[in-house]
């Protein structure tokens, strides 16, 4: 009887041990049919998903031209090798190892240097300069510039590569027609940044992702937008090891538009030349004064339009070469950009230095002069020098010339003459050392001429240049009160000039004193002008009266030809000053290089043909040697040259000034041959360079349509 209760008891287990089998099956069973039947499309989408990764394709940027259609800025392909890290996380960290000693002997770039370009920006706090910031299924790009043997032998080796691409990638190019260097105004190309690309997520801006080149000086920076393209894409399918078996979709990269500049190549590299060699030149010379040779440290040089504003050439010393930025630049290479031992290269003289404006700065005054108060009549004493307080104020080399009038004094540029003008107003105004609100009409000329402010030319980083007037010496004196009354003080002053300039900072630092006014009265002291702000203020008087904003640019062209936008001269303001008193000085300025400070210069140029008018500086800058300038004009361009530490105006900048006025014009001795001028006419292209279906530019007059309108 047990026996049978047993049985009956191993039934009921076994019963209830199938009812379990079977309902876990019956389970799994319906657990299937919903995964494959009822949400199979959704987890089928999913699953495809994450097979699919999306790839950006970067677009060719746009051209940037001169006025005729030489390329200035173009386009090169380049090998780049890239690591995929999907694929390097999933291998061993030996494979890791040997892979990346495999990348570095092909592609030169150290170990460590691959490390720090694989990390994720702001993933570690210690990788400065060299990280990645695109998307995290974007390889990587390790090295750019690798020859094309190196480059191969990662295509063909793939299974010593696993995750590393070589590919052909383009990168800027500078063609250098004529050899020109326009690195300041170019500008250079560098990735952009976290926060930059943060931004354009924010404001919806499609046309940068987190691998994009963008623009960060000159016209590169100005016009990016037009010039950095529209990114495409391509989905690619990847398997479980992230390496790529076949394409899914593509979204075509769309080429950036071109910039056509009024920059003429051939003027440009005139401009370039002549100021390197007066550079150079002026380093031989002996400087009388401080008994070496001039130092000439920087330089700037510019051809403008009269009558429009426009930029026809324009150079600085020191400068760089701007293909360094291709690719990425060094450490080494940065420093050196931003170094005081080499100049400073990335500073560019024409639109950022700041100097002061010596004798140029005199038909500014002259205009001011004649329309307060003084007359054409006027005639005042060209003395040796003038007794201001207690100092002496002599004129340039002591020259005595006797009572002449505005246009002799601009023209021989005496500086006692306008001592005298400088002190007259300082005398009927402004005789309250302290009033920083008493009236001046030669700084209120000076203003009007945009000097103390930004031109609005479209190269970013211009300086606004500074006007020493009773406001900003008061300013300055409360900025500076405490550390120079403390150097008085504790007298730390080093030297005997510095300890009496303390003493007195700290007393009366704030008073604008008449020596103030006659120094303001020849561009002497604390007045600082760029070369650009020089160049419009002449052109200005050329033109009757009318200040523009300088430009580069004259257009944006579509890839496929088709004008989108023409860049119009903008006019800034118009002078208040009397057409009359613009007409007297620019007429006296005509005398400068026939029987002036040019005339050595110019005594064999061809003056009845070209009709210059001119006026030389020698700036004087405490602790230093002078400043050359000479500023020039006809009724098409203006021509200012400048040399820091480089001697007197007409001695040092003359000669380079004539050559350029030569290139213009096709001057040869005494001769004026057009044909031979830089540019075809004499005068730049109203018209646009036509670009044709082929991909080929034809210059302005030699199109057989229309310019794509």
């Amino acid at each position: 009887m047990s026996g049978t209760a047993g049985d009956t008891r191993s039934r009921l287990r076994l019963v209830v041990i199938q009812a379990l089998v079977f309902s876990l099956f019956a389970t799994l069973l319906v657990r299937l049919y919903y995964l494959q039947v009822v949400g199979g499309e959704q987890y089928a989408e999913q699953a495809a998903s994450q097979s699919l990764r999306e790839v950006v394709v970067q677009p060719q940027r746009g051209l940037i031209v001169d006025d005729v259609g030489r390329p200035l800025v173009a386009n090169r392909t380049s090998w780049v090798v890239s690591i995929d890290r999907g694929t390097l996380a999933k291998l061993s960290d030996d494979e890791q190892r040997a892979l990346l000693h495999r990348v570095s002997r092909v592609t030169d770039v150290a170990v460590a240097r691959i490390h720090r370009l694989l990390t994720t920006c702001g993933d570690d706090k210690s990788v400065v300069g060299d990280c990645w910031n695109g998307s995290p299924f974007q390889p990587v790009p390790i090295a750019i510039d690798v020859p094309q043997p190196m480059a191969l032998r990662v295509l063909e080796q793939p299974e010593d590569f696993p995750g590393v691409t070589a590919e052909q990638q383009s990168l800027r190019a500078y063609p250098q027609p004529f050899g020109i260097n326009a690195a300041h105004l170019l500008g250079y190309l560098s990735p952009i940044t976290g926060e930059e690309y943060d931004a354009a997520q924010d404001a919806g801006d499609t046309s940068v992702n987190g691998a994009s080149v963008v623009g960060r000086a000159g016209v590169e920076k100005e016009y990016d937008a037009w010039l950095r393209g529209m990114p495409g894409y391509n989905e690619v399918a990847v398997d479980s090891m992230g390496r790529v078996i076949g394409d899914e979709d593509e979204v075509s990269a769309q080429p950036g538009d071109t910039l056509v500049t009024s920059i003429d190549a051939r003027v440009q590299s005139v401009v370039e030349q002549q100021l390197a060699s007066t550079i150079q030149t002026a380093r031989t010379e002996y400087d009388e004064v401080t008994h070496k040779n001039y130092v000439a440290d920087s330089g700037a040089a510019i051809v403008m339009e009269a009558k429009t504003g426009r930029i026809v050439a324009m150079a600085s010393q020191p400068t760089y070469d701007p293909s360094v930025w291709g690719g990425g630049i060094s450490k080494k290479e940065l420093a050196t950009l931003y170094s005081e031992t080499a100049g400073e290269p990335l500073l560019g003289r024409a639109t950022q230095g700041q100097f002061a404006p010596g004798s140029t700065w005199k038909p500014i005054m002259t205009v001011g002069a004649l329309n307060n108060g003084f007359s054409e009549d006027t005639r005042l004493d060209c003395s040796s020098g003038l007794q201001v307080g207690n100092r002496w104020f002599k004129n340039y080399e002591s020259a005595s010339e006797g009572y002449i009038g505005f246009d002799k004094a601009l023209q021989l540029s005496c500086d006692t003459f306008f001592y005298r003008v400088g002190l007259k107003y300082w005398q009927q105004y402004g005789s309250d050392e302290t009033n920083v609100k008493a009236k001046d009409p030669l700084v209120a000329e000076a203003k009007e001429f945009g000097f103390g402010s930004r031109t609005g030319i479209d190269i970013p980083g211009e300086a606004p240049g500074r006007i020493a007037d009773r406001q900003w010496k008061y300013d300055y004196w409360k900025s500076m009160k405490s550390y120079y009354c403390e150097m008085d003080r504790k007298d730390t002053a080093p030297n005997a000039f510095l300890r009496l300039f303390a003493h007195e900072f700290c007393l009366e630092g704030n008073h604008y004193r008449a020596g103030d006014a006659v120094n303001f009265s020849i561009g002497q002291g604390d007045t600082i002008v760029t070369p650009l702000q020089l160049a419009r203020a002449y052109g200005a008087i050329s033109n009757g009266g009318t200040l523009y904003e300088p430009r580069v640019a004259k257009a944006i062209v579509s890839p496929d030809g088709k004008v989108l936008e023409r860049i119009p001269p903008k006019v800034a303001g118009h002078l208040s000053a009397s057409k009359a008193s613009l007409h007297y000085v620019d007429q006296a300025l005509l005398g400068t290089p026939k029987v002036g400070t040019l005339y050595w210069r110019f005594s064999d140029f061809p003056l009845d043909k070209v009709h210059i008018r001119g006026k030389t500086g020698s700036a004087e800058v405490y602790g230093k040697q002078s400043t050359s300038w000479v500023a020039t004009y006809d009724e098409n361009y203006v021509v200012v040259m400048m040399v820091s530490q480089g001697g007197t105006g007409s001695g040092t900048s003359g000669p380079g000034v004539r050559a350029i006025w030569e290139a213009l014009y096709g001057v040869s001795g005494e001769n004026v041959d057009p044909g031979n001028a830089a540019i075809a006419g004499t005068t730049p292209p109203e018209s646009l360079p036509t670009f044709m279906d082929d991909g080929s530019i034809l210059p302005p007059g030699r199109s057989s349509r229309a310019e794509g309108e």
